[in-house]
């Protein structure tokens, strides 16, 4: 991330004292910027032919690019090329017609050319923005730019007691490094932030989002500060892939730094890594600059340039983003904007959601696609693409229900029922007689039986009318659930003379 210190960063965050952290000399605000390195969907890697598909042995995909061998030169990936411009303009960000690769030199073992090509001063997007939905308000973060590197290989330290491995696998994946600006100012919206650039990318089809398999991972900055001033020095956390972990490794090193800053310390700018067993970060090394990685124009690479038609072609092809579809769903559907955002957080649900709401009363169908099935998925640890129940099966049910065939309450045994036996709602409620009783006149003789049976509540609820609720309820009790609720009230008041 460029330099925070620098005096070209601007603060555009207005403090909110519902961030701060207490500390033992008042309050202190935590500043985040986030680096996400996102490898591209492509089939193969950045300047080599070789595959990119996860799962398979060690060095089974490297090709004598990904190894260094000499005299081997990088070729562009046009695929990459496009992912990296079609995710700019996902994040409304400028795409630069004009930019160059570098090469950045450091040395690890898994890096077999010495360096690391990448972008540095002239990146293929630059300026964008995220938009976070923060329960009450609508937070903006910005992106500084995203440029396109390729990966490192994989060291492998714990198979062997003297020796370390090394997979070259990864080695020429290309990766998308979005750089945010330090706007984010707590631990849960940098979850957030992960969460929402995760959705993004996978509407976008750019990246897969897996952080468990490494496919997507964050560099997270963390600095603090007495609220308003100026910004402190950071320290860099390497490689969290989780965004539980994020939100963990914010928290903790937060802390740290204003311990050490309460007790008259000073923070030194370094890279540190979280441990999840014990839920500490622990120093890594000292943080480099720039300087530090020597960056020069890679002389095997031209500048990579491409005109505005390439740029239209690609913005033509773009899907719904989550944003649009989320205002497109409370218009059209009538949800709410919170339910618009759950419905919206994986492109899949917003179809499911669609194909069950289309005709029908969307918010109905909201709240049974999200109290009932996204509760049963999460209960049972599937993913949507696994439910039982398909769009078709929750649509009928809800039109069971909007039609007053069924309770609401009927509505939830239909679905337990289409849930482990599959099946056509309708023809269940048939032959199963879950149909809703609405003949008035056999929930009277109901409520005349409760009524006869019960004369001390009788007296009861003509002092206290709230006790009607009791009536109701041994009513739904002898009917089996199946008296239509509506109906039931109003004969019930009508019965013991409440208004």
């Amino acid at each position: 991330m460029p330099g925070r210190n620098a005096l070209t960063i601007i603060d555009t965050r207005t403090p909110n004292p519902k961030s701060f952290i207490q500390g033992a000399t008042g309050d202190w605000e935590v500043i985040i910027g986030m680096e996400v390195h996102a490898q591209v969907t492509s089939e193969s890697k950045l300047f080599s032919g070789s595959s990119t598909l996860f799962g398979n042995p060690p060095n089974a995909n490297v090709s004598f690019v990904d190894a260094a061998m000499p005299g081997m030169l990088p070729v562009i990936n046009e695929e990459c090329v496009r992912q990296a411009v079609r995710t700019g303009l996902g994040l409304k960000a400028q795409i630069n017609k004009r930019s160059i690769f570098d090469r950045k030199n450091y040395f690890y073992p898994d890096l077999p050319q010495g360096y690391q090509i990448s972008q540095y001063k002239d990146p293929i997007v630059g300026e964008g923005k995220v938009l976070l939905d923060m329960g009450d308000e609508t937070i903006e973060i910005g992106i500084e730019r995203l440029h396109l590197e390729q990966d490192a290989g994989k060291s492998i330290h714990d198979q062997h007691p003297s020796m370390s491995f090394v997979d070259l696998n990864r080695s020429g994946v290309a990766l998308m490094e979005i750089v945010s600006k330090p706007d984010l100012r707590s631990s849960d919206e940098a979850k957030a932030y992960l969460s929402k650039l995760r959705t993004i990318l996978r509407y976008l089809g750019t990246c897969d989002g897996n952080m468990e398999q490494g496919s997507m991972r964050a560099d997270i900055n963390v600095s603090v500060r007495k609220p308003g001033g100026a910004f402190g020095t950071r320290c860099e956390i390497k490689n969290v892939n989780s965004m539980r972990f994020a939100g963990q490794a914010i928290e903790f090193e937060a802390r740290r730094q204003i311990d050490i800053l309460e007790s008259g310390g000073t923070i030194d700018q370094e890279t540190r890594l979280y441990d999840p067993k014990t839920g500490e970060t622990r120093s890594m090394r000292s943080k480099e600059e720039a300087h530090d990685y020597r960056y020069f124009p890679d002389p095997d690479l031209l500048p990579l340039e491409f005109d505005d038609a390439f740029i239209a072609m690609l913005a033509e092809g773009l899907p719904e983003l989550p944003d649009e579809k989320k205002a497109r769903f409370v218009r059209d559907y009538g949800v709410t904007p919170y339910d618009a955002m759950v419905l919206t957080l994986e492109k899949e649900s917003g179809d499911y959601f669609e194909a069950v709401a289309k005709g029908r009363d969307g918010k109905l169908a909201a709240n049974w696609m999200i109290n009932e099935l996204f509760g049963r998925l999460n209960k049972e640890g599937k993913s949507l693409a696994e439910s039982p129940v398909d769009a078709g099966q929750l649509g009928a049910i809800v039109d069971l229900i909007g039609s007053g065939a069924i309770s609401g309450k009927i509505g939830k045994d239909l679905f337990e029922i289409v849930w482990t036996e599959g099946g056509d709602p309708a023809r269940i409620v048939d032959e199963r007689g879950m149909k809703q009783v609405t003949d008035t006149g056999a929930i009277e003789k109901i409520i005349d039986e409760i009524i006869a049976a019960n004369p001390d509540q009788v007296e009861k609820v003509k002092a206290k009318p709230t006790m009607i609720g009791w009536f109701v309820g041994q009513a739904m009790k002898v009917s089996g659930g199946k008296a239509n609720p509506q109906a039931l009230n109003a004969l019930m008041k009508q019965k013991l003379g409440i208004e």
